[in-house]
């Protein structure tokens, strides 16, 4: 079971009763175990998933992140022009007012992740996976993008029409159309 603080131990202590409190603890716990083995989360005696890295503000021009686990990792106000993300697994990050421009993220998975006011231009994104992205405020000037999935994405309508201008293929981990991905007329 996750370690309580003891101030918040003592009062649920006091609160249920010192009879009761035995009691609670082992439900507590069973239900922690129960919850982890149904969702697939870490179970009460397992450790959790290491930290996101936090890259904010920091200067990642060239870098190499290709094929890495970067999962919930913040690089909000970075600078990575000409790095390489390719493959990557970018989920639910925080990509916000960072500069991308002729990056590669060709089959990264950006899903769910927070990319407003982000500039991807000359960006490869083909075959990568951004659905459910909020990417509002972004650009994507000369982005490739044959064979990205946008489902769900939250772009500015501008973008979205930009985009749609020369959306082709379909996404490879998906199969979901590009333009269809971004609900082209």
């Amino acid at each position: 079971m996750p370690a309580l603080p003891q101030p918040c131990r003592s009062a649920l202590r006091q609160a249920v009763g010192p009879g009761a409190w035995n009691q609670w603890w082992r439900m507590a716990a069973s239900l922690t175990l129960l919850l982890a083995l149904v969702l697939g989360g870490p179970g009460p005696f397992e450790a959790p998933p290491a930290a996101a890295v936090d890259f904010t503000l920091t200067n990642q021009n060239g870098a190499d992140f290709h094929g890495q686990e970067l999962v919930g990792t913040s690089f909000a106000g970075a600078v990575a022009r000409g790095a390489n993300f390719a493959g990557a697994q970018l989920q639910g990050s925080i990509l916000t007012q960072a500069n991308f421009a002729d990056s590669d993220f060709s089959g990264a998975d950006l899903s769910n992740a927070l990319m407003d006011r982000t500039d991807f231009s000359g960006t490869n994104l083909t075959g990568a996976v951004l659905a459910g992205v909020i990417a509002s405020g972004s650009s994507f000037s000369q982005a490739h993008i044959e064979g990205a999935d946008f489902t769900g994405a939250l772009l500015d309508r501008d973008d979205q029409r930009s985009l749609c201008k020369r959306a082709a293929g379909t996404n490879p981990i998906t199969g979901i159309d590009t333009r269809l991905s971004l609900e082209c007329s």
